[in-house]
């Protein structure tokens, strides 16, 4: 069996594309190149890697098999070609990373400075909902991971390294508003607008209710911070979100914090990645960048 870079890149982008014509923009090829390239791998391969079904690429089971792999060559090579440029002094390459949608508040900026101290390198941000990071985690699709709630279920390296306080927040007139001692007793006979079960905060939230020792009315479950707020200030309920996703700028979004006991709730970002992926050079400069910027 016989097959060069060059296929198996055009393959991998076939998979992550979900069409020939997607595959050649990726790789940067015309499409008839581009299909000539993957019916040469699909002849040397010796089975059918892949089938059209109403203009949408399915991948088979053997071709699932082979975009894990060639995913698992290239990670490595461009792994190595980076390490080959840090040793000249370069630093350029291929980036890749994903985080949760509430990481979007921070995590855009520290890469926009980072690109703006590294122009050469290729990055690529993934914001998704917690399982859909997990998932990309899973499958090692990334340089490494930012979420507040890693699976308890895999083998890690997680490292801590901002905090995220998780705050209260009410309609800007609500009864509860300027009270310095808001009770557990208070916010058991209120409504509350709170993320999607799965989320992170909402696993923070379950938690922490849990031990106040109340369980919240829940009027609503939404699968944004910014629906959220928006849900709170129309008078909805209370909601509980990232203090990242506030800015600063509570009154102007007919908002206020309130005071209520046990809050903000603690939590953590964390980086993650497989235990035992190796590191690329860019991840770890990425990585010390992000550390930098918040001063840990």
């Amino acid at each position: 069996m016989h097959a060069t870079l060059r296929q198996l890149r055009l393959f991998l982008a076939l998979a992550d594309t979900g069409s020939v014509s997607g595959a050649a923009r990726a790789t940067h090829v015309t499409q008839p190149t581009a299909s000539m390239q993957l019916r040469e791998l699909t002849e040397s391969v010796g089975t059918p890697l892949y089938e059209v079904i109403s203009r949408r690429v399915h991948l088979t089971e053997v071709g699932r098999d082979l975009a894990e792999t060639v995913r698992r060559i290239t990670g490595e090579w461009d792994g190595f070609g980076q390490r080959i440029d840090a040793l000249k002094g370069l630093t350029r390459g291929r980036l890749s990373i994903a985080v949760v949608s509430t990481a979007k508040y921070f995590v855009p900026r520290m890469l926009g400075t980072f690109c703006s101290r590294y122009p050469e390198i290729d990055a690529s941000l993934v914001v998704l909902n917690r399982d859909g990071v997990v998932e990309r985690l899973q499958r090692n699709l990334d340089d490494f991971y930012v979420m507040s709630q890693p699976p308890a279920d895999m083998e890690l390296e997680d490292r801590v390294f901002m905090p995220n306080p998780l705050v209260l927040i009410a309609p800007l007139r609500h009864p509860l508003a300027g009270s310095d001692a808001v009770t557990a007793r208070d916010l058991a006979a209120e409504s509350f607008v709170l993320r999607e079960r799965g989320s992170g905060t909402r696993m923070s939230c379950d938690r922490h209710f849990r031990k106040l020792g109340i369980r919240p009315r829940i009027r609503l479950e939404l699968g944004s911070n910014e629906a959220v707020k928006q849900a709170v200030a129309g008078g909805l309920g209370l909601g509980v979100v990232s203090a990242h996703s506030l800015d600063g700028h509570l009154p102007e979004a007919g908002l206020c914090e309130l005071k209520a006991e046990g809050f903000p709730i603690d939590s953590q970002w964390h980086i993650v990645r497989p235990r035992g992926k190796r590191h690329s050079p860019l991840a770890d400069a990425f990585e010390q960048h992000l550390q930098e910027a918040v001063g840990t």
